[in-house]
C-alpha cells in the first residue's frame, strides 16, 4: 500500500477453481514493476505463497508453495500489501505479481510463512477468496508501506 497514493476500495472477490499442492525451491520467478494489477470478472490468476519479502522490480522469487487458482468474481484493483483470505483463513499478504504466464495469467504472490500450498491449508475448489486492502502498518512489515511521492515522475 502506498499512503500517498492508496484511498478506500472495495473487497477484490474470487472463487477458487483449482487446488495446487506442489511446491518448488529453485522457480524463478520475477517480480513485475507494478505493486498493483486490475483485475476483471471471469479472470483466472495463479496464487502462489512464497516467504520472500523482496519487493523491487525484477527480484528473483524461488522458494514458493502453489495454493490454487482462483476466477475473480469482482472485478478491482489487487494491490501490494492486499490481505489475501481463503474461507475464514488469513493465508498471507499480496507481495507482488510475476507475468511470466501472460496474457494467460498473473502469478499472484502471496508472502506466508511457512511457505504453504492448497494441501497444507486444506483448500477446496469453490472455496470464496477476497483481497482486502492492507494498511501501511500491515503485519507483513515496512516491505508493504513504500511510499512513492505524487512527484515522483513513475508515468512521465
Amino acid at each position: 500500500m502506498n499512503p500517498y497514493e492508496d484511498g478506500p476500495k472495495r473487497e477484490v472477490t474470487a472463487t477458487l477453481v483449482k487446488v495446487l499442492v506442489h511446491r518448488r525451491a529453485e522457480r524463478g520467478m520475477r517480480l513485475i514493476p507494478h505493486a498493483s494489477r486490475c483485475v476483471r470478472a471471469g479472470e483466472v490468476h495463479e496464487l502462489v505463497a512464497t516467504d520472500h519479502t523482496e519487493t523491487a522490480a525484477g527480484a528473483r522469487i524461488d522458494r514458493v508453495g502453489f495454493l490454487g487458482f482462483a476466477e475473480i468474481t469482482a472485478a478491482g484493483v489487487v494491490d501490494r500489501g492486499d490481505e489475501v483470505w481463503i474461507g475464514s483463513r488469513r493465508v498471507g499478504v499480496v507481495l507482488g505479481f510475476d507475468g511470466c504466464h501472460m496474457p494467460n495469467h498473473y502469478n499472484v504472490l502471496i508472502q506466508a510463512e511457512p511457505v504453504p500450498t492448497g494441501r497444507d491449508l486444506g483448500l477446496a475448489a469453490g472455496e470464496a477468496l477476497v483481497f482486502r486492502q492492507g494498511t501501511p502498518d500491515a503485519a507483513a512489515g515496512a516491505a508493504f508501506s513504500e511510499s512513492v511521492p505524487e512527484e515522483s515522475g513513475i508515468c512521465s
